[in-house]
């Protein structure tokens, strides 16, 4: 069983959103991560019911070594905003 956390560099990362990134830019593809890949890594975010500390790390960590596609880029971001607009931070 592995454990929630993934650490790089000392730091805790979400481990289920870092291998949803690594998913999307693996195999077949330009290697960013696509508009279907933004929506499977926005629902592993929503799937605790709030956007934690860690996975906002992990989100910057993703954001900062990840290549998306504008339209990825664009909708998560919004996607994001409404649901802490939402009480969802």
């Amino acid at each position: 069983m592995s454990s929630y956390y993934k650490v790089i560099d000392g730091k805790n990362y979400d481990r289920s959103m870092l291998e949803v990134a690594d998913e999307a830019v693996a195999g077949k593809g330009d290697g960013r991560i696509s508009l279907a890949d933004a929506e499977k890594l926005l629902a592993t975010v929503k799937d605790g019911n709030a956007y934690t500390d860690v996975e906002k790390a992990t989100m910057r960590h993703i954001r900062d070594n990840y290549t998306f596609t504008a339209a990825a880029d664009a909708e998560l971001r919004k996607q994001i905003n409404l649901w802490n607009l939402q009480g969802h931070n």
